[in-house]
């Protein structure tokens, strides 16, 4: 037991009179019973950060604690549901929410049909599947929490998530449900090398800087570049088996609005709704600060769960920067030495131990699974080397950076392609040139050619692309073919949304060999530019991307050769 001595915002003190509790241990604050988290103990205090809002509370009130570490309950149920920072459903707080109420995240009297894969007498080992249930369209695997010899094992039957369906000769009981500290890494048994990329549809991403499943990227851009279009793009179209989608300190009416289109999308790949395989976190920047801080580790560990059943999850985190805030308001009101910009000292540290949960690996059930983390960071002013795009940029190895210019003039997404990077190109190397040999080569071809135009674009702002030498003009109009057809992406067109990697490798070999055939021209005929470019079968490329679905590739072989017959007989016949 303890009394409030001290309260500023969500950080309140504590004088400890007699027990003393343990870091990160979770109290309970006041007389409503606020959810609190020990972040600080001395001989005879205790700092807390409460998970509510502390209007009300009062100096002298008792703070009880509850020898537990703030922790997330893991079961069938989650699927499909929205929470708050500290996992209350969202979707049961329809009316005021009450400070200190509880609220259960699943449901603890929904029966669930549980088919069981051990036996009686069979040793159990952790991690391993001992039985599942069917969620949906998705098979949620029950996975052991101890390791025995089983002395009972539930049959084929309806259970609730607390009913025993395993037990150990140790005395453990093992139920659907389980709870697990949110700071605590779920443990597994090898990481392996990221090496099969997770596939978004978006042509700049996949093909010019991939990121493997279990791999890391970050996505900094300032007001309006569209990092959260981008993420819920991403969020539909990836190839991984389940969605967490933090909400982190954003706006609320943006977060209304993903709350509202989440459960009305379509899945592409099931046809049924995207909301049956996602999981929504939502935090918004009127809620307490400390519940943001939390929320990102919420859903990591969810992410670590289903990780651990053999699933690929991709965790979109919107925004890093908000919850980094956080960080710093908290670290402001217990007093601690601010360094850069007033961020705490170990806002590295902070901000590594997200990504580091990141991973392709093998879990304890053999099954291999993956967390692939995507943040996107605010930037102030979209300055990049602020600390927390600058330490972000640290521990990723994905780099989308996200351009005022462009999203200005209305190229999305607004990827700039000149500071953007990924250092997974070599590891998913393997996978891409067993769909086309020639996958690396187009790479480096496509992004010489960008790297020429943009040093080309100084001078044709300054004087126009009509001061260039043809040779050069060449460039510049390959590249704007490049950044039409290829780089650019309609989000919000049926065709053009998602393109696979059979299409995007299409449309490249389609654009050098258009570069071939011009460089080819230009050599033997001196055949100007602006007739290479004025050819209608360029016209038909470009229209392309809006009328060729990922059903129809055939159609880029027919336009290739359309192409090549065009430009052989421009050679053949210009100047006669």
């Amino acid at each position: 037991m303890a009394r409030i001595s001290y309260i500023s915002g969500s950080v309140v003190k504590a004088k400890l009179e007699g027990e003393r509790p343990s870091l990160l241990e979770m109290v309970y604050v006041g007389k409503d019973k606020l959810i609190g988290e020990v972040i600080s103990v001395s001989e005879d205090e205790a700092v807390v950060q409460v998970y509510e809002n502390t209007e009300g509370i009062s100096l002298g009130e008792d703070i009880t604690f509850s020898g537990e570490m703030l922790s997330a309950v893991l079961s069938p149920g989650l699927l499909g549901k929205a929470f708050d920072g500290i996992q209350r459903p969202l979707n049961r707080l329809g009316r005021k929410i009450k400070k200190g109420e509880r609220y259960f995240p699943v449901d603890r009297d929904k029966r669930w049909r549980f088919f069981p894969s051990v036996k009686e007498g069979e040793y159990i080992f952790y991690g391993q599947e001992i039985g599942y249930v069917e969620e949906g369209s998705f098979i949620h695997r029950i996975l052991s929490t101890g390791e025995g010899r089983a002395v009972y094992v539930a049959g084929e039957g309806d259970y609730t998530v607390e009913d025993t369906v395993v037990k150990l000769e140790n005395g453990t009981e093992i139920k659907m449900l389980r709870e697990h500290p949110l700071r605590v890494p779920l443990r597994f048994k090898k990481r392996l090398k990221p090496d099969i990329p997770m596939i978004t549809g978006q042509r700049i991403i996949d093909f010019l800087f991939p990121i493997a499943k279990g791999g890391t990227a970050s996505i900094p851009g300032g007001f309006g570049t569209g990092k959260t279009v981008l993420q819920q793009t991403l969020a539909k179209w990836s190839d991984a088996d389940l969605i967490v989608y933090i909400g982190c300190g954003e706006r609320g009416n943006e977060m209304t609005e993903v709350l509202n289109e989440f459960p009305q999308l379509e899945d592409p790949y099931t046809g049924k709704k995207l909301i049956e395989r996602t999981v929504l976190i939502a935090n918004t920047s009127d809620m307490p600060v400390s519940a943001r801080e939390a929320s990102i580790y919420l859903g990591i560990t969810i992410a670590e769960y289903f990780r651990d059943m053999g699933y690929h999850v991709a965790l979109m985190a919107d925004s890093t920067s908000r919850w980094a805030e956080a960080i710093r308001e908290l670290s402001a009101r217990i007093n601690e030495i601010p360094a850069e910009e007033g961020f705490p000292a170990d806002l590295a540290s902070k901000i590594a131990s997200v990504y580091e949960r990141a991973g392709y690996v093998e879990a304890f059930s053999g099954k291999k699974g993956s967390i692939t983390v995507i943040g996107a960071v605010s930037p102030p002013g979209g300055d990049f080397s602020e600390p927390v795009t600058r330490h972000t940029r640290r521990f990723t190895t994905v780099f989308w950076a996200l351009d005022k210019e462009l999203a200005s003039s209305r190229f999305y997404p607004a990827i700039n392609y000149m500071l953007s990077y990924s250092g997974y190109v070599d590891t998913v190397r393997r996978w891409w040139e067993e769909r086309s040999p020639e996958w690396f080569d187009l790479r480096e071809w496509m992004i010489k050619i960008l790297q020429e135009d943009d040093k080309l674009q100084r001078i044709v702002k300054l004087l126009g692309s009509e001061s260039l030498p043809e040779d050069k003009r060449l460039v510049v109009e390959i590249a704007y073919l490049i950044k039409e057809i290829f780089l650019q992406q309609n989000a919000f067109d049926p065709v053009d949304a998602h393109s696979s990697p059979e299409k995007q490798i299409k449309i490249a070999e389609i654009l050098r060999l258009v570069h071939d055939l011009w460089i080819k021209a230009f050599e033997e005929k001196k055949i100007p530019v602006k007739i290479l470019k004025d050819q209608p079968e360029i016209q038909e490329f470009l229209r392309s991307k809006y009328e060729v679905g990922n059903d129809r590739i055939e159609e880029y072989d027919r336009l290739m050769e359309r192409i090549k017959e065009r430009y052989h007989h421009l050679i053949l016949s210009y100047g006669e």
